[in-house]
């Protein structure tokens, strides 16, 4: 079967963004955004190299949305296919597979009851990417589709490393133990990092930092540990998650503010992390522009960030008993010089020689190698492509 364009799919409870990718050359020929879908002001945003568009009309729901992107995408002026035989198979992205799904997998009834199961898991997530899925499968219903989960990755991890010290029926009833998130993003880094080391037997750190940030090592490409655990909100201060705290927090709140426990949950993954600590925002500009103009608690926020990154780095070097190579990506990954260069000053003991005026002057947003020649261990930053990750799994299996 040929397989040349694959339809990514990532839907939110009212949103949903959409790819088309060519995979005999892997470029993305469409893509856009589905806003406010199920509420009034629907709107469909479009690009593509015949042309872009908006198209504001009534989605009631992600069935509708569907069809008006299969409608642009075979549109006379800006459409990219001459009619729907020209999508080979649909890729969606689903967040929380639990412990039932290790890897992509192609979607039937008994994968979407498995993905039905996990709602308690991902309560803000699975239910959107349900509709995602069935809306495709409403309007395109001999094509077929994969499931590609973000809590795969880490199903790899050794049972030490994924237990918390909870009572172990904790585990047993309720399934709490550490999963992770931005599994595709750590897999797809991985996958390049270990093409440029030239080998496929390597220990490496990623480093996903943006709104939502999670650091990962893996052995030979497979996960070894990874910062989010049971929700996204473990791990490290983010653009509004509090990350790692003591637990007791939790209980100390409700009971000093009197807040519930809806309200704390709100707290820590609303109202925290980089914008609570700051005052300023949740955004990594914001946080440069107001500690250069001397704010106190901005600089407090990158300081906290950064060194939370460095810890982990630290402590996954020490788990894997070396480290062969670290990656930074995603948005702050990529672009934040600062950040960067906050996080790797006083490592050298670990063997890295880092190129400080290149990290300064490099190209934002492209693929480069920060360490000097000889670096023992090796730092690079690579741009995350979670949707081609989707994309390639969906075709392999699809075939």
């Amino acid at each position: 079967m040929d397989m040349k364009n694959i339809l990514i799919i990532n839907a939110g409870s009212s949103s949903l963004k959409y790819q088309l990718i060519d995979i005999d050359n892997e470029s993305v020929i469409a893509k856009g955004l589905c806003e406010r879908i199920g509420i009034d002001g629907s709107v469909l945003g479009y690009k593509s190299n015949k042309g872009n568009t908006e198209i504001r009309r009534d989605m009631k729901n992600h069935e509708d949305a569907i069809k008006m992107v299969l409608d642009v995408l075979v549109d006379e002026k800006v459409g990219v296919i001459p009619d729907m035989s020209g999508i080979a198979a649909v890729g969606h992205r689903v967040v929380h597979g639990g412990e039932k799904f290790s890897e992509s997998v192609l979607i039937d009834d008994d994968v979407i009851k498995a993905i039905e199961d996990c709602i308690p898991l991902g309560p803000l997530h699975n239910p959107a990417n349900l509709m995602g899925i069935a809306g495709c499968r409403a309007v395109m219903p001999k094509v077929p589709m994969v499931a590609v989960f973000d809590t795969a990755w880490g199903q790899s991890m050794a049972k030490e490393t994924y237990m918390y010290g909870l009572a172990y029926e904790a585990y047993e009833k309720y399934g709490i133990r550490r999963y992770g998130f931005h599994g595709t993003s750590h897999r797809y880094v991985t996958q390049r990092a270990l093409k440029l080391l030239g080998t496929d037997k390597a220990k490496v750190i990623t480093c996903h930092l943006g709104n939502g940030s999670s650091v990962s090592c893996s052995k030979d490409g497979r996960c070894v540990d990874t910062s989010m655990g049971l929700t996204p909100l473990e791990g490290l201060p983010m653009g509004t998650r509090c990350g790692n705290i003591d637990p007791a927090i939790v209980p100390y709140l409700m009971k000093r503010a009197d807040m519930s426990a809806e309200q704390v949950d709100a707290y820590m993954n609303k109202k925290s992390g980089m914008f609570g600590i700051s005052g300023v925002s949740s955004d990594f500009r914001d946080l440069w522009a107001a500690a250069n103009e001397g704010n106190e608690r901005a600089k407090l926020a990158l300081s906290m960030f950064a060194l939370a990154v460095k810890k982990y780095i630290g402590s996954y070097a020490a788990e894997m008993n070396g480290v062969d190579a670290i990656v930074f990506t995603a948005g702050i990954g990529e672009n934040d010089r600062g950040v960067r260069e906050l996080v790797l000053k006083d490592m050298d003991f670990l063997g890295i020689d880092v190129d400080f005026e290149y990290n300064q002057s490099c190209p934002r947003g492209e693929e480069v190698e920060l360490t000097k020649k000889g670096s023992k261990v090796r730092v690079f930053v690579i741009p995350t492509d979670e949707e081609m990750a989707i994309a390639r799994d969906t075709a392999a299996l699809a075939r």
